[in-house]
């Protein structure tokens, strides 16, 4: 994909503007409401993962579109800790091989603690399921090509729980730049920071990129999304306390040919979540999203010159409000999985964001 597209017609404008509201309601499933639909049977692998419990919620909220048959988690410590959680309440507990025996199962969530996702999945794709992982894979780009290549030869799906896919203000972004609303783009800031425990920054340690390498992935995801594979990468990472052994805050600048792109994410900012923003610039104009989640997110749009239905100058852009955080992606894998739709993130697209993901966080892509 070219980093950028020349500003268009307004008459184009306007018509981006319509398959914008198409494309929402086909997020949010709306246009397969008048079928019936066959629910998908999907079962969850871990539970060791931070948003692990908030997706089964979401699973168990969704109920026109999934089927809950259970979860697995064989860690004593993690069954310890989180088993007890409201969102995994009355299901039952299953070995590995009792979830992919239940019959009729056609997809699991993989909510496993980090360093064991990419494992996990090709285990559940070698069994003939499609997955949803939860982000950002492992360290290996080897493993995780593996289980893209592993997936791609039986045609299964990999979704990849990049939240802000689902977002409409993300969407917007997405054609804005395709459709040349902002004209050339010569630059995008974007930042996802917050305040994290001690114990946190413990367990961050264990990855070279540290916290950068778990947050700035949302970003990245992003930014490949709209501009495809850079030119180059350089992170600047940085370990506030040495003495922490965890790389706690950190910039990438990832280099397009016409387009510079800076990436920050940091552990160590106070309420950081409230200032998470991403800024795009062009010469016609610009988008700046801050905070970047609903329910506050505010996306303004300055345009130099009025292009229907936007007019000159800074608005504020309204969008749905969402039902919550994951629902438009897991619906979105509901209607992957029966078929419905292709996958808009293929397999390419989540090889190429883990690419720039270890690249961006200082990891070296292995043999």
């Amino acid at each position: 994909m070219a980093n950028y597209i020349t500003r268009r017609d307004c008459l184009v404008q306007a018509a981006a503007a319509t398959a914008f509201t198409t494309l929402t309601s086909l997020a949010f499933g709306d246009s397969a409401a008048a079928k019936p639909k066959e629910r998908v049977k999907i079962g969850q692998l871990g539970i060791g993962h931070n948003h692990g419990a908030a997706k089964m919620e979401t699973l168990r909220k969704l109920k026109d579109d999934f089927e809950v048959v259970g979860v697995v988690e064989p860690d004593p410590t993690w069954r310890k800790k989180r088993e007890k959680e409201k969102a995994y309440k009355d299901l039952p507990w299953m070995t590995e091989d009792q979830l992919f025996a239940v019959p009729g199962l056609k997809a699991v969530t993989v909510e496993t603690d980090v360093p064991g996702l990419t494992a996990a999945a090709l285990r559940c794709v070698k069994a003939g399921f499609h997955v949803h992982v939860d982000k950002p894979g492992d360290e290996s780009y080897k493993a995780f090509s593996a289980l893209l290549d592993e997936a791609g030869r039986r045609k299964l799906a990999v979704q990849m729980a990049y939240m802000f896919r689902g977002n409409p203000a993300m969407q917007f972004c997405f054609k804005a730049v395709r459709e040349g609303l902002l004209g050339r783009v010569y630059s995008i800031d974007a930042e996802m920071s917050r305040y994290q425990s001690l114990e946190y920054l413990q367990w961050l340690s264990q990855y070279r990129g540290g916290n950068f390498y778990i947050f700035s992935c949302h970003l990245i995801d992003l930014i490949v999304a709209m501009l495809g594979e850079p030119a180059r990468i350089t992170p600047f990472l940085r370990q506030t306390y040495p003495e922490r052994k965890a790389v706690d805050s950190g910039v990438a600048v990832l280099e397009y040919p016409g387009t510079l792109v800076t990436v920050r994410s940091a552990a160590l900012e106070v309420e950081g979540e409230k200032r998470r923003h991403l800024v795009i610039s062009g010469d016609k104009g610009t988008i700046e999203i801050r905070p970047l989640e609903e329910p506050a997110t505010v996306l303004k749009l300055t345009l130099k010159e009025a292009c229907k239905p936007y007019k000159k100058g800074t608005q504020t852009v309204d969008f749905p409000k969402m039902g919550g955080r994951y629902d438009s992606q897991l619906i979105e894998f509901a209607r992957i999985v029966r078929g419905e739709i292709p996958n808009p993130y293929p397999l390419e697209h989540e090889r190429l964001v883990q690419k720039c993901v270890l690249l961006a966080s200082g990891v070296p892509l292995d043999a």
